[in-house]
């Protein structure tokens, strides 16, 4: 109901406005195929150009389970690397981030997360949010991801009516998670946002993880350092990337097929399975 009126009541000002909007449909599947992807980015900024307002949703008439979004805060958070947003707001039926959850007494909201600094799950308490699927967790894993490609995100409270016209006010209110201050290449923004969609996933040994991570240096991802290979993936699919420990620590698109992946593992001498201009470290 809550979302509905919200719908109607916007629906009124962007007529009283005389301003056009356009509703555009879209599943994951848009945002697993690169090629569906630059043309769904097309799309949205022809609109802009136009002056038209899109609204993005779920297509939910063709959308099975398994690539259903887990709610719009994930739409909006792909749409806003897809067109290289300089900054995005997620609402909330809290006032922000806290530092414990909501629910308990003392509990204060946090203005600014730094996302390379501060481990933000510990934020997310148990609260579900009333405009979608998912929780505080799901809308800080969005701004964080978002972050990571430069976009700064806002939560705010959306049950307020006045918290949109606040944020471009600039005014204090909810949580503001940092961006970093250098913007991905559009083709890593697809990649990290890419996440959820890879079709394998590619395990490293003791020395994978420390040597990706070397900061004199772009390093790609060689053969040398993969001890496994899983699922089925073929060249420019994307891959997922974990340490020793199982844990996700990057994801990028494979140079080559998981056939050849396996064969190469843990060998000297052979072309990189992952190119580091085509890989985003997490």
């Amino acid at each position: 109901k809550t979302i509905k009126k919200i719908i109607r009541r916007n629906t009124v000002s962007f007529q009283k406005n005389k301003i056009i909007v356009a509703q555009v449909l879209a599943t994951k599947e848009d945002f697993r195929d690169r090629k569906h992807y630059l043309n769904m980015k097309q799309c949205i900024l022809g609109l802009v150009d136009e002056n038209i307002i899109p609204i993005l949703n779920e297509n939910d008439v063709v959308a099975v389970e398994e690539l259903m979004f887990t709610d719009n805060d994930e739409l909006a958070g792909l749409v806003a690397a897809m067109i290289g947003a300089d900054a995005l707001i997620i609402l909330s039926n809290v006032d922000g981030v806290y530092d414990k959850d909501p629910r308990e007494h003392g509990a204060k909201v946090i203005s600014e997360i730094d996302p390379e600094e501060i481990d933000i799950t510990q934020f997310a308490g148990n609260v579900k949010s009333k405009f979608g699927r998912g929780g505080m967790a799901t809308k800080l894993s969005i701004a964080k991801k978002a972050a990571q490609v430069g976009i700064t995100t806002r939560i705010v409270n959306g049950t307020a009516l006045d918290s949109i016209t606040k944020v471009f006010a600039q005014k204090p209110i909810g949580t503001t998670i940092v961006a970093k201050k250098k913007k991905m290449p559009a083709i890593k923004k697809w990649i990290a946002h890419s996440s959820g969609h890879e079709k394998g996933i590619v395990y490293l040994n003791e020395c994978g993880e420390p040597a990706l991570r070397t900061k004199d240096k772009a390093i790609s991802l060689l053969p040398i350092g993969i001890t496994r290979v899983e699922g089925e993936f073929e060249k420019g699919d994307i891959v997922m990337i974990k340490n020793v420990q199982g844990k996700k620590i990057g994801i990028g698109k494979a140079e080559y097929n998981s056939v050849l992946a396996s064969e190469r593992a843990g060998k000297k001498g052979e072309r990189p399975l992952v190119h580091y201009d085509y890989l985003v470290l997490l």
